[in-house]
């Protein structure tokens, strides 16, 4: 039986491939979900990758993972920079979280360099394009 992984993705992520493809690059959310269920299924994992706008959605999900004690890898997007709701529901995983975001948010406006969520997560990924949630799988595959 294949473990269940769950790839959480915020804001304007639904947009990827036409949303400011010179940062986030060209590939859709629809291709980074068919990429990632199939390297998931390499590395015997099942994931479900699931992408919103909705504050409350988002929220949901995460108690849902919350509850069942699945692993998480989460792009809150904007929302890692002021979100406190969003934190204090990564806060409540058991299992571990890995935070990815496809540009080095370091480097970016000033405002995108701190994360409210990183301090909740097991573990953070930037800066490595869409490969990161790959490494995030594989990591989580390993743990």
């Amino acid at each position: 039986m294949s473990r269940s992984v769950t790839v959480l993705n915020g804001p304007n992520l639904g947009r990827l491939g036409r949303r400011e493809p010179q940062i986030y690059g060209t590939t859709t959310h629809d291709d980074l979900v068919l990429r990632l269920i199939d390297y998931g299924r390499e590395l015997g994992l099942n994931v479900d990758v699931r992408q919103t706008d909705s504050e409350e959605l988002m929220i949901a999900w995460i108690h849902e993972a919350a509850d069942k004690r699945t692993p998480v890898v989460i792009n809150p997007a904007a929302w890692s920079h002021y979100n406190i709701a969003i934190a204090d529901a990564v806060a409540q995983l058991e299992a571990p979280c890995i935070e990815v975001h496809i540009s080095n948010i370091a480097t970016r406006e000033e405002f995108r360099h701190h994360s409210v969520i990183s301090a909740y997560v097991t573990g953070t990924i930037v800066g490595l394009g869409l490969r990161g949630y790959e490494l995030a799988l594989s990591w989580l595959a390993t743990s």
